[in-house]
């Protein structure tokens, strides 16, 4: 899952959602904070990047190229190149956002001045929201690892995800942290892992792998790109921090630059060493990284990419409860949710009430597709819906709030349409994120009705 929230810093593969904290103050939305070339912050433009790299690569990626194989066969290429290149205009107009608004509230904060308090609450609601069936693919992602290493199918899958997941609820509620240190460290393990399994199963790929080029038809690649939004989420992260860089208007962009090439390649890579190396394989695989890292290595391929798959899993899980636990307990705080969750809300508290919430949802994500037994897919397809609400948001606020002629607002175009196409090919699970608008706006109305305003 990449990453977004109030106050949790970025981890191995998104930055839990840090977007939606409503904030009491507004500033009128032709205002823009006053900016000097140099900020009192500390970040680097490299510093910079690896912080951008870490919030999107993710726990999607151990996954995710076989799922989009198994959706468009080879031609899921395709489907990885398109994200790849929205994501240059998307993550200049976060980028040229950040600048111009530096406020830890990200998007949010962008609703808010364009749109209003209710567009601000309506993205609080669809990145805490998302979180549940999130976390419970994510927790799958790394089952699977375990059960192509040590057997048990499904069993073992379900078994090491409920482990997962009830880990991180503990950690939680204990209020054990994640240090910095550690969140890169699983950054760097999870980028270590990518070049590995490309690396030792290149010489195993075979051209005839990717004939027939496209067996399901060209109209797969857009709901093939619609799960691979999983992996691209986190454009927005880098917001929340664009008033820690030293010299923001020049380091932001750069390092925007910089990670948008690293993640392209980097995603390009695996997805390319998925089709062409295990081929039709790709389809039914479960664990692709370790299946390429078998091919190439053999003898404890599987177990060594169970453990690594597990460690970052775990990273990436904890970082998301502790993001969207503190998020449901400030939108409660201020008004957008039950004033009960609002409990931890605090610096250094522990938000329980809104932990226990986003735990049981979990639980019950996960039980839904367990029983059910349809697979992550459309866990996944109901995050990136969201995910997608969320980024249409935030750019449509750009066309707003940057000033005509900028680069950014030039960029907030094309991303625009390119969101409207990702929002297009999500389907009928569109469907959570507008129905949780309308529950968003409707609580907010309700709310003002009851309280005379």
């Amino acid at each position: 899952m990449a990453d977004t929230t109030s106050g949790a810093a970025p981890a191995g593969g998104a930055e839990p959602p840090r977007a939606p904290v409503p904030v009491r103050r507004s500033p009128g939305p032709d205002r823009a904070p006053a900016r000097s070339a140099d900020s009192a912050g500390r970040l680097t433009a490299a510093q910079g990047t690896a912080m951008y790299v870490g919030a999107v690569l993710g726990t999607g990626v151990i996954t995710l190229p076989a799922l989009a194989a198994d959706t468009a066969g080879p031609a899921s290429l395709v489907a990885w190149a398109a994200l790849v290149l929205v994501s240059v205009p998307l993550a200049a107009t976060f980028a040229a956002l950040g600048a111009r608004h530096p406020d830890s509230g990200g998007v949010s904060t962008y609703a808010r001045l364009a749109f209003g308090e209710r567009a601000a609450t309506v993205v609080g609601w669809c990145f805490y929201l998302a979180i549940p069936p999130g976390a419970a693919a994510a927790a799958l992602f790394g089952g699977a690892y375990v059960s192509a290493a040590v057997g048990g199918g499904t069993a073992t899958t379900t078994a090491t995800a409920a482990g997962l997941m009830a880990a991180v609820t503990a950690a939680n509620a204990a209020g054990l942290k994640v240090t910095g240190r550690l969140q890169l460290a699983l950054a760097v393990l999870l980028v270590v892992l990518l070049l590995a399994a490309v690396l030792l199963s290149l010489p195993h790929a075979r051209t005839d792998h990717l004939r027939p080029f496209a067996p399901h038809g060209w109209t797969a690649v857009a709901p093939a790109a619609a799960l691979l939004v999983w992996s691209f989420a986190g454009w927005e992260a880098i917001t929340h921090l664009a008033g820690e860089f030293r010299r923001p208007a020049r380091d932001l962009p750069r390092a925007t630059g910089a990670a948008v090439a690293l993640v392209g390649v980097l995603y390009l890579s695996v997805a390319f060493a998925v089709v062409a190396v295990l081929g039709p394989a790709a389809a039914d695989s479960d664990a692709p990284l370790g299946d390429l890292m078998a091919r190439g290595l053999g003898g404890p391929a599987r177990q060594l990419a169970a453990c690594a798959a597990l460690l970052l899993t775990l990273g990436v899980m904890n970082v998301y409860y502790a993001g969207a636990a503190k998020l449901g307990a400030a939108l409660g705080r201020d008004g957008a949710l039950p004033a009960r969750l609002s409990r931890g809300s605090g610096a250094g508290e522990v938000p329980r009430r809104s932990l226990a919430v986003i735990s049981a949802l979990s639980f019950a994500a996960l039980a839904a597709v367990t029983l059910t037994d349809t697979g992550t897919k459309p866990l996944v397809l109901l995050t990136t819906g969201s995910f997608t609400t969320v980024y249409a948001v935030g750019v449509a606020a750009a066309l707003r709030l940057l000033p005509r002629g900028g680069a950014g607002r030039k960029a907030a175009v094309p991303a625009l349409v390119a969101v409207a196409a990702l929002l297009a090919a999500s389907g009928p699970y569109l469907l959570w994120p507008l129905s949780v608008t309308a529950a968003a706006w409707l609580y907010t109305r309700r709310r003002r009705t009851a309280g005379g305003g």
